[in-house]
């Protein structure tokens, strides 16, 4: 995977207002409203992860989801992170 530079996340991140650039990746917080459905939308978001073979670091804290990806291979942010990002805002959307 090719690694992206700073201006091509910024661009991109114009279609992913819910997401931010630092540290190295892209990141995110979610709210929901209780427990069960933060975590009935991070068991749909593994699913998608697992078809995508790309897996984020997250954390959960009782309704509260954060989301960090990078691709460790290509030690930043890629394409794939896009991906996996836009198919976590159409679950999280859904919820």
């Amino acid at each position: 995977m090719k690694l992206l530079d700073s201006d091509t996340i910024e661009k991109k991140l114009l279609h992913l207002p819910e997401w931010d650039y630092f540290d190295n990746a892209l990141q995110a917080e979610f709210e929901f409203e209780n427990f069960k459905d933060c975590f009935s939308a991070m068991s749909r978001i593994a699913f998608e992860c697992e078809a995508l073979n790309h897996h984020p670091n997250w954390s959960n804290t009782y309704n509260i989801l954060n989301i960090s990806l990078s691709t460790h291979d290509a030690n930043g942010v890629t394409q794939a992170d896009f991906d996996l990002a836009h198919a976590i805002e159409a679950i999280v959307e859904e919820e």
